[in-house]
């Protein structure tokens, strides 16, 4: 479903921007359960000590008014273009991604991106212990993020492959230390868009939740999509980063 210029552009970037993917009915769906989940709800599990839980709307993160954004739409499909047809596993679940304004519009500070998948103590991860669990990130704006500094996903060009590079020479273990402070061939995008837009990325993009100096919520989801492969390939796709991608492949 993607064209080859299409395919090259995310060979290149590490990313790309599909417009208007999800049906407004079903977005529209989507927010009033996550509204309801934040006014009825509230804060779940509260824990202070670990940001992976006391988020809000863990109770909708299974469930099918938030899954069939992925299953039930064109996400796989345009997925499967670049890791090829019948490769991705169903979506079971997303996180729910919702960046609140800061407490004020002119304290901003630049981004700083990470690395899925690496344990810091804090995130249901020991301290040095790293994972290569997904595929390729698939981000669905839920609300408008019509300009940058709007709690935007954001993302380094090209930075997957730099990481690449740097794995080769040094090896995936430097991992165990977090996310290596590499300099990245490009700055951060704020990336925008519209309800309904469907962003996929590359498992090894440098990528954040950017700050939000907007009014307003930004409202997302956040499937980890999977190669039905991923973990007999495992660590290896941090070096071999096109293992995965029959379709980036067909293309080079």
């Amino acid at each position: 479903m993607l064209t080859a210029s299409q395919k090259r552009q995310f060979h290149k970037e590490g990313y790309i921007v599909v417009r208007g993917v999800i049906p407004k009915v079903m977005a529209n769906a989507a927010r009033r359960a996550i509204n309801h989940s934040i006014g009825d709800v509230g804060r779940g599990q509260d824990d202070l000590g670990n940001y992976r839980v006391g988020q809000y709307c863990d109770d909708l993160k299974n469930t099918s008014v938030i899954t069939n954004l992925y299953n039930k739409t064109p996400v796989i499909p345009i997925a499967e273009s670049l890791i090829g047809e019948g490769n991705v596993l169903p979506v079971g679940g997303a996180q729910l991604a919702l960046r609140f304004p800061g407490s004020a519009a002119g304290d901003l500070s630049e981004p700083r991106g990470h690395l899925d998948g690496l344990g810091n103590g804090k995130n249901g991860m020991a301290k040095g212990v790293y994972r290569r669990g997904f595929t390729a990130f698939a981000v669905i704006y839920l609300a408008d993020v019509p300009k940058p500094w709007s709690g935007n996903f954001t993302v380094w060009p090209k930075s997957h492959t730099a990481f690449a590079e740097h794995f080769q020479t040094h090896g995936h273990e430097v991992l165990k230390n977090g996310t290596p402070r590499i300099d990245m061939p490009e700055p951060p995008i704020h990336v925008t868009g519209k309800t309904g837009d469907l962003i996929l990325a590359h498992h090894q993009l440098l990528h954040t939740g950017g700050p939000n100096a907007s009014p307003d919520v930004r409202l997302a989801v956040i499937a980890r999509l999977q190669h039905k492969d991923v973990k007999e390939i495992g660590k290896d796709a941090y070096t071999d980063i096109w293992r995965e991608w029959p379709g980036i492949q067909e293309i080079l």
